[in-house]
């Protein structure tokens, strides 16, 4: 695949990343503000989320039925999240309507309207989705891993608490909006058919004279950590656990993911065949890499019946250590084709590649083609691996399990 990087930074601190693809026919836009959760004001936990919603609800003289009519017609597959670092706003549009797309988002990134008639229902969606996480406890529990596992505020949960969001006012959202949405250190991501130059003149017509004061460092405190346990009366028992690797911009980062592919990259991996398989302790076993800016992880998760969590416990440990010393070259070669298959589907869709290189920037400063991340991948040798696993192995973990008992966590310190 034929790939043409662009980078442009403006006076402002707004960054331009591009990337054209050739034969295709649509274009993906995303644009990443340095306004997630982790810049939250204290005890308004859950700020960004709401705000990523609400500024949907009318912009630029649209109302919420004006906006998503306007995208709409413009056949705009669109969407908004947020991330401990990031508020994203994403579309995906034929290119002939890129223009008119960028045009509304400047709307809502400048001239969103945070209505008070329309502060509530974006609140309580919010509060809504929190109130879900009692249904789904795998994904309640890898999200106070993460808040326990990295430095506060960069692991904070999303949707905060009942009563963070309770304190929320549009009043009090509306001074956060004006400082977190800044074009300082934004990233604005593009992928797919364009012509550069005119896309470059358009950000600069649309976004070039946003200004907005310094952003405020954010001040970590050290993670929690440790062993955590949520009572929880269940027929079913979640297991999650997370140690330390290294970051997206460590020489090491190839061989870490490659070692997570290895015990969880598919129905032959590892933990999937010696957990679920071989023994039947669990009806789901998963690792997976995790990176921060200047924090990573690999994160486990397991879920079983209770009767079999002290065992899964154990074995789970077992593989996650065993692989330092006995990871094979039939293994390496299995990943190493899974890793690089993800990157051929990855190179199919405009949305990814988007998302991809706005990462990339983010974390490295630069843009990787595929067929460089490729030959980085082919280039991991095992004993890398194995150097990588004895470097940083599976040792001070941080665990976090819900369901109706505690276990014996000494594996943990063996």
């Amino acid at each position: 695949m034929s790939q043409v990087f662009h980078t442009e930074e403006f006076a402002n601190g707004l960054t331009l990343v591009a990337e054209s693809v050739a034969d295709v026919s649509s274009t993906a836009l995303t644009i990443s503000l340095p306004a997630g959760v982790r810049f939250d004001p204290s005890g308004r936990i859950g700020s960004a989320t709401v705000l990523a919603e609400w500024c949907f609800r009318g912009a630029g003289g649209r109302d919420t039925r004006g906006l998503n009519d306007a995208l709409d017609a413009l056949g705009c597959d669109h969407g908004e999240s947020v991330s401990g670092r990031h508020m994203v706003f994403s579309a995906t549009q034929l290119a002939r309507n890129l223009p008119s797309v960028l045009e509304i988002y400047a709307d809502v990134l400048r001239r969103p309207m945070l209505a008070d008639e329309t502060f509530a229902p974006s609140r309580d969606l919010v509060a809504q989705d929190l109130e879900a996480l009692e249904d789904e406890p795998a994904r309640k529990a890898m999200m106070q891993l993460r808040e326990k596992f990295y430095p506060d505020p960069l692991g904070r949960g999303i949707y905060g608490t009942s009563e963070s969001l309770a304190a929320l006012t549009a009043e009090s959202l509306r001074s956060h909006a004006s400082t977190s949405m800044s074009p300082q250190g934004a990233i604005i991501s593009v992928a797919g058919k364009f012509d550069y130059d005119q896309l470059r003149d358009m950000i600069g017509e649309y976004l070039g004279d946003w200004s907005t004061p310094a952003l405020q460092p954010v001040e970590l405190t050290p993670p929690q950590r440790g062993v955590n346990y949520i009572a929880k009366e269940s027929a079913q028992m979640h297991i999650t656990l997370a140690h330390k690797t290294v970051t997206i911009a460590d020489d090491q980062y190839y061989a870490a993911r490659l070692a997570a592919t290895v015990l969880s990259g598919g129905m032959s991996s590892r933990l999937f065949t010696e957990v679920r398989e071989k023994r039947g302790l669990v009806y789901h076993v998963s690792c997976s890499y995790n990176s921060l800016k200047d924090h990573a992880g690999m994160f486990t998760y397991a879920g079983m019946v209770p009767a079999k969590a002290q065992e899964t416990l154990e074995v789970t440990v077992g593989e996650l250590r065993r692989i330092a010393v006995d990871v094979t070259a039939e293994e390496l070669t299995k990943a190493k084709t899974q890793l690089k298959s993800s990157l051929v589907m990855q190179g199919e869709s405009t949305g990814a590649r988007a998302g991809a290189i706005a990462a990339d920037y983010y974390h490295l400063k630069r843009l990787r083609s595929l067929s460089e991340i490729a030959n980085a991948i082919d280039a991991v040798t095992i004993e890398q691996v194995k150097d990588h696993l004895k470097q940083f192995p599976a040792r001070d973990f941080v665990m976090l399990a819900i369901g109706p008992e505690q276990l014996d966590t000494s594996c943990l310190n063996a």
